[in-house]
């Protein structure tokens, strides 16, 4: 059985915008294993100073991750694409095991294998120390309310 992700390269407006909602409800899961099936089994990754490669190099990635990172939030909107590559901005907010709340900003380039699932994710991300009353991500664990505002909307 072959493994497909729809939807598929070469993406449109509309199959880009959906592949973007789609990762960001994954991400907002914080479960590694799921988000790891959305990668190509020899998926490549940059993000800040680590390059995962493969599925179990991912999870364990987003184990470390979500340890860290608590009450973690997350919101991508399309920035631009083409053919089988979409570029993402995002923000997500979370707090360190102290209280300490942060907003990460940045960016990411991504690159679809032609069955839809992500084989290369290059990401670039600030880390900016906010108050809790600066958070902007207020909603309950999972994916973000459709009704909540995304990046464009709240100024981020």
């Amino acid at each position: 059985m072959i493994e497909e992700r729809p939807p598929l390269p070469p993406f449109t407006l509309e199959t880009a915008r959906l592949k973007v909602r789609a990762a960001e409800d994954g991400w907002n899961s914080r479960n590694p294993e799921k988000v790891s099936l959305a990668y190509t089994p020899d998926t490549v990754w940059r993000n800040r100073a680590e390059f995962p490669v493969g599925r179990a190099e991912v999870v364990a990635f987003l184990t470390r991750k979500w340890q860290r990172e608590h009450d973690y939030r997350l919101i991508k909107e399309l920035w631009t694409y083409a053919g089988n590559r979409i570029a993402v901005r995002f923000a997500y907010e979370w707090h360190d095991g102290k209280g300490q709340w942060y907003r990460s900003y940045g960016n990411e380039n991504w690159e679809f294998a032609p069955n839809g699932l992500m084989h290369r994710r290059f990401a670039s991300i600030n880390d900016l120390a906010i108050s809790e009353s600066e958070r902007k991500m207020r909603w309950q664990s999972g994916p973000r309310p459709a009704d909540h505002p995304g990046l464009s909307e709240l100024d981020l």
